[in-house]
């Protein structure tokens, strides 16, 4: 059974209202001006990566094409609509009838993007495509964030496994979305049981330091938890002292205790420790497992210490400083009236501040050099010059309104890291530092 298809009780029945109050109104003068079904063209992409970042990946496009299919205005949204006063009522008898029929092409979701990539292309009537702006962005600039995040943690973890454990940091919804993003990432497990029940991503998790706290002696808490969970379960070492705690933890579950836990105090100096201590007692093959604020430096600053797996919340859910992918949603082509068969013409925006689009259908791809490695984003609006032409980025997501692609999570999440491995190794590297290869408009 794919359990994605249950759904769960926090989805909402529409995604219409998923929009700023000027979509609506900008359709209701384009459908007087007679302008609204002309045939348009938006892209999304981002005019930068956040500061310091080599790449950025593409995440959420799953929940994008949810999105679209549920973008519907049912009776309840057109009576807030019409009690607001947000639009007339031929705009209302229009949005009831509203189905996206149009096409949508995009970078397939794990995949890597750099400024200007054209990360998804939304074609259609305008009225049509200009109302799905902001629930796409939001998509996908929460969860791009999350996932680039994830994937710079992922690199600096190398083979040590990492652990979501961040929802109790943001919204209760944001934090199923997180979970998806950072098991695109590369992250292999998630705390959260909603992202666990509604995408399939492998839930784990054993005790907190209430648990301890809760029993009259440490001793006891650990004899209750190994009782009920087994050997193999995961205790927490650090709610009095470390040393006592796993000295306690190897004598009531035997050196076949499963992990230990440390949640605070010099990580790096504690896990050296706590591995000697650990080998001594017998327990060679317990694991090692650290959380408390780790962020991809405080994981690379790990890199020589006996830690087995790492548990990541805070920084992660807001993108380790990140939080957004600036991602933009830009009007690039429209015909010039409303017959099917009219012409596109490119249109963009021109201002000063760094705010200009480029205008023109695109399409994009990436160019290797000898050894199979990137070396440049290539992005055009005419012919694909023939040495590129199997080297495209996008793929049809969306065809005449019905989705037409859709994959198991797994396989986006191997994708990621087919496409991280595929760029200049340093694009791993944590220092500042440009976009790991530039951006080339043909």
């Amino acid at each position: 059974m794919d359990v994605a298809d249950l759904g769960l009780p926090v989805d909402v029945p529409s995604t219409a209202l998923f929009t700023d109050h000027y979509e609506l109104t900008m359709l209701q003068a384009a459908l007087q001006a007679g302008t609204a079904e002309r045939r348009s063209v938006f892209e999304v992409f981002t005019r930068r990566l956040p500061e310091g970042r080599r790449y950025g990946v593409v995440a959420g496009t799953g929940r994008v094409l949810d999105a679209v299919e549920n973008f519907r205005f049912d009776a309840g949204v057109l009576g807030f609509l019409r009690e607001r006063g947000v639009v007339d009522e031929d705009t209302l008898q229009w949005l009831a009838a509203y189905r996206f029929g149009g096409d949508v092409w995009g970078y397939p979701e794990g995949e890597v993007y750099f400024p200007g990539s054209p990360v998804m292309r939304v074609e259609g009537s305008f009225a049509e495509c200009v109302l799905l702006e902001t629930v796409i962005l939001s998509i996908l600039n929460h969860d791009s964030a999350v996932a680039a995040a994830a994937s710079r943690m992922a690199s600096a973890a190398g083979d040590r496994p990492l652990i979501e454990m961040g929802a109790r940091r943001t919204h209760e919804l944001a934090a199923v979305a997180a979970a998806r993003a950072a098991y695109v990432g590369g992250f292999a497990t998630t705390s959260d049981l909603a992202a666990g029940f509604r995408y399939g991503i492998p839930t784990v998790g054993t005790s907190a330091h209430a648990f301890t706290l809760l029993h009259d002696s440490e001793r006891d808490a650990f004899r209750a938890q190994v009782d009920s969970l087994g050997r193999g379960t995961t205790l927490l070492v650090d709610t009095y002292d470390v040393t006592e705690a796993v000295r306690l933890a190897v004598e009531v579950a035997g050196p076949e205790l499963g992990a230990v836990r440390i949640d605070s105090g010099d990580l790096l100096l504690i896990a050296h420790r706590v591995r000697q201590q650990l080998d001594e007692l017998g327990a060679t093959d317990t694991k090692i497992i650290v959380t408390s604020d780790l962020d991809e430096y405080a994981i690379a600053s790990l890199r020589a210490a006996p830690v087995d797996a790492y548990g990541v919340g805070t920084q992660l859910v807001t993108g380790s400083g990140h939080p957004t992918a600036s991602m933009v949603y830009k009007l690039v082509a429209r015909a010039e009236s409303a017959d099917p068969k009219a012409p596109l013409v490119p249109v963009a925006k021109r201002s000063s501040g760094g705010k200009t689009s480029v205008g023109g259908r695109k399409w994009a791809a990436r160019r290797l050099d000898g050894h199979g490695v990137a070396e440049a984003e290539v992005i055009g609006s005419g012919p694909v010059p023939e040495g590129l032409a199997d080297r495209q980025l996008l793929v049809q997501l969306v065809k005449g309104g019905q989705v037409v692609t859709r994959e198991p999570l797994d396989a986006v999440r191997d994708r990621h890291a087919a496409a991280r491995a595929g760029l200049p190794l340093s694009a791993t590297q944590l220092s500042r530092g440009e976009p790991v290869i530039p951006t080339e408009y043909v």
